[in-house]
Parts: C-alpha cells; sequence; structure tokens
C-alpha cells in the first residue's frame, strides 16, 4: 500500500506536491476512490505507487448563493450532499452527475465533486445542458509545480484569460489538485414526465428519439432500452411483455410538461402503443439510466461507453452484435451515448469497438470496467491521433513538468 498524505487545507496539498516534485515522487491523487476503477491502473509499477494524496478531507461548501444560481464547494464534498442543499432551495446541478461507483462494487452516494470534475461527468441531460464542464466558472488549484493558482471566477459572464476550467475537466487529476470550484447551479423543473414508446427496434426508435429532439417540445432526456435491458429497468412494471421501451424526458411547469407530452404523444403515435411516467416513477427511471444500473452486476463483464453520431449507433452495437451475440446495450443522449456490455476478455473486444464505431462514421470509445491487467494492456481512452497526443503532452508538461500528478491513469508515459 502506498503512503498517503492526507491534507486539510490548501497549504497542506502544495506543500505535498511541492516535496514529491522535488524528490521525484509521484502522487496518486483521490477522493473516497469510488472511480478508482476508471482509468489506466494507478500502481503498474514501483514508482506509482509509492506515495499517494488523499484529498477527501477538502470537503464542505464555502459560498452558496441561491439568488445568483452560484455555489463554491471544496472538491471532497459528496455529489449526494450537494443535491440535498440545492434541493432545499428548488435547484439542481444541471448536468445531472451520476453515480458510477455501484459499477466497480462500491457504495453509492460516495462521489466527488472533485472526482466529477476529473472525469467530465454528466447523465441524460447532457445533451441540452452539457457536461460538467459547461457549469465549471472557475477554480483554485495546485499545479505539479506545488504553485497554488486559479482561474476562472464567481460570475457566469466570465471572458477573461484562457478557459482553464475546461481544461481540468476530464483530465483525472494528471494536471492539477483541485482545492476549491465554482459551480453554476439552476433551478429545479417544477413536474417531471416521461412519455414512453414501446416495441420498436434500435433503427426506429433512434428516428422517434430524433423526432422528439428536433420538435418545439424541448425534451431533457432521450433514452432507449432493447428489451433485454427494459426488463430490468424501472418501467418494467408497465412494459408490455417482452417490448423494447424508449423514453423522452419533459421538465418545466405543471401545464407546460403536461402541454408538451400531449403534443409529444400525438407526434410519436405512429410508432408504437404510447404510455407516461409520472414523478417519482419517471425519477427512478432516469436514475437507473444515469447510473448504468443495469450493467452494475455481474462484475466480471467488460464495459464500454460509446459516443457516436446518434442515428449511427444502431449500425455499432449490430456490428458488435454479429460477433458476440452476447452483447447487452442502451442508448442515452438521444442515442449519442452507447452503454455496452460485453462478456470477459483478454483484449476487452478493443479491437472489435473501436473498429465498429469507426466504420459507422467514428467516435469515442472508453473503456469503462474490466479488471487491471486488461485495462494494463488495452488503451483505455479513445486513442488520439498523434497531433492531438503531442499538444496533450505540452499541457501535461506546462502543469506538471515532473509528471507526479496520477502519472499512467489516462496514457502509458503521461
Amino acid at each position: 500500500m502506498p503512503e498517503t498524505f492526507i491534507p486539510s487545507g490548501i497549504t497542506d496539498v502544495a506543500d505535498a506536491i511541492r516535496w514529491a516534485a522535488a524528490e521525484g515522487k509521484p502522487l496518486s491523487l483521490h477522493g473516497h476512490r469510488s472511480k478508482a476503477g476508471l482509468g489506466r491502473p494507478a500502481h503498474l509499477d514501483n514508482r506509482q505507487t509509492e506515495y499517494a494524496l488523499d484529498l477527501s478531507r477538502l470537503s464542505g461548501v464555502l459560498e452558496y448563493e441561491p439568488a445568483e444560481l452560484v455555489l463554491t464547494l471544496r472538491p471532497g464534498t459528496l455529489v449526494s450532499d450537494v443535491e440535498k442543499l440545492l434541493a432545499a432551495s428548488n435547484q439542481m446541478l444541471a448536468f445531472e452527475p451520476p453515480d458510477y461507483g455501484p459499477l466497480w462494487g462500491h457504495a453509492a452516494g460516495r462521489g466527488t465533486i472533485g472526482g466529477a470534475i476529473g472525469c467530465n461527468l454528466a447523465g441524460p441531460r447532457r445533451f441540452k445542458a452539457g457536461a460538467i464542464r459547461d457549469h465549471l466558472l472557475g477554480f483554485v488549484a495546485v499545479s505539479g509545480r506545488g504553485e497554488i493558482f486559479k482561474a476562472g471566477a464567481k460570475v457566469v459572464k466570465n471572458v477573461t484569460g484562457y478557459d482553464l476550467p475546461k481544461l481540468v475537466c476530464g483530465a483525472y487529476g494528471t494536471l492539477a489538485a483541485l482545492a476549491e470550484v465554482t459551480l453554476k447551479v439552476l433551478p429545479a423543473p417544477e413536474k417531471t414526465r416521461t412519455v414512453l414508446v414501446f416495441g420498436l427496434d434500435d433503427a426506429k426508435a433512434a428516428q422517434a428519439m430524433a423526432a422528439a429532439a428536433c420538435s418545439p417540445h424541448e425534451v431533457a432526456g432521450l433514452a432507449h432500452l432493447p428489451e433485454a435491458i427494459a426488463a430490468l429497468s424501472g418501467v418494467a412494471y408497465v412494459a408490455k411483455a417482452g417490448m423494447a421501451v424508449t423514453a423522452i424526458r419533459v421538465e418545466g411547469t405543471d401545464i407546460s410538461v403536461k402541454a408538451r407530452c400531449e403534443a409529444l404523444r400525438a407526434l410519436l403515435q405512429s410508432f408504437g402503443p404510447l404510455e407516461e411516467l409520472h414523478s417519482m416513477n419517471s425519477a427512478w427511471l432516469w436514475r437507473e439510466i444515469r447510473d448504468a444500473s443495469a450493467f452494475i452486476l455481474p462484475q466480471e463483464r467488460v464495459l464500454w461507453r460509446l459516443s457516436v453520431a446518434p442515428m449511427s449507433g444502431p449500425a455499432v452495437t449490430a456490428a458488435i452484435r454479429a460477433t458476440q451475440p452476447g452483447a447487452a446495450f442502451f442508448y442515452d443522449w438521444a442515442g449519442g451515448l452507447v452503454w455496452l456490455s460485453l462478456p470477459p476478455a483478454q483484449d476487452a473486444h478493443a479491437a472489435l469497438v473501436r473498429g465498429a464505431v469507426a466504420a459507422a462514421g467514428g467516435g469515442h470509445a472508453t473503456l469503462i470496467r474490466a479488471d487491471q491487467a486488461v485495462r494494463a494492456s488495452v488503451d483505455v481512452f479513445q486513442p488520439q491521433p498523434e497531433a492531438l497526443a503531442a499538444l496533450s503532452r505540452r499541457v501535461k508538461e506546462s502543469f506538471d513538468p515532473m509528471n507526479i500528478l496520477n502519472p499512467g491513469r489516462m496514457a502509458a508515459g503521461l
């Protein structure tokens, strides 16, 4: 086990990183480790296992201005605690951060704001509201040199300087250790309903989701669950036996939601039988979609997350099923996000998956779950073209010239 530093403030973080940089000792950064199974293993060699920087004590809300829709807090704060705080003022994190901990066998509700930022996470509302990178206004952090620096501001309209908040989102802690973050929050919807269409195959479901997305009815969620996944979900009790389910979420005021659901039912009636989910049942369904709950078990199955053009998803899954008939999957983000579960394999079926994505027009394939040996030998993240990879290396060298912050977490040698 690595020796762990547990700082209680930003000065402690800077001291630990300055020491590590001077000694050439890499640090594994983490909070509650709910996403430790995501990315390349942090202990591929002895150099990477010697020391860890536990940021979980950097937690708590520093400033909350409901009238200004701005929240400043420390990165070790649990997402679940933030959501409770915001709910008391009828507000929300519009990017709908998922809770992926159970996908790796961890308890639910242990993900932190810092972890969500590091992984640039977003739930089903992503195609409408954006990811967390679109809601991070500013931060205070410590670079790999041990230097404390600030970026962004505590205001929504801020256009000065480089947009570093977007850069740290999805960096998996390889550029800086966050110590304070400021997020934009939004009012929570008064009502939520979900229109369900039953019995569509993948191609027809893509057409139905496209029709809803292109309509003037301002939908806030579009997902398709093939029959095997629908049987495991929150719609199982209302679903017709053996039928797939296509879900369209609508949010807003009571009158507006009711009118828009009626309009969507008229728009989609030619596709198949229709039903509606209201309030708690609707929330339950979208929480399961958000967290990919259908794929929590069995843990030994390989899990991929594919980002593709919405209409090309059915072609990707069809190509994969032709070789792997045991593949299970569902679609989110109007079909632009495909969750894919496959049997275990030494290469996690990487060539098959990335080949299918490329053949369907391109996209990104991220290996979400596999054992450590597989994640050490396979590109967990979509391989970058050489020019982009060179740019990534230069950015890393600018923030962390000694390569001590989560080295190797995203790519070998970084």
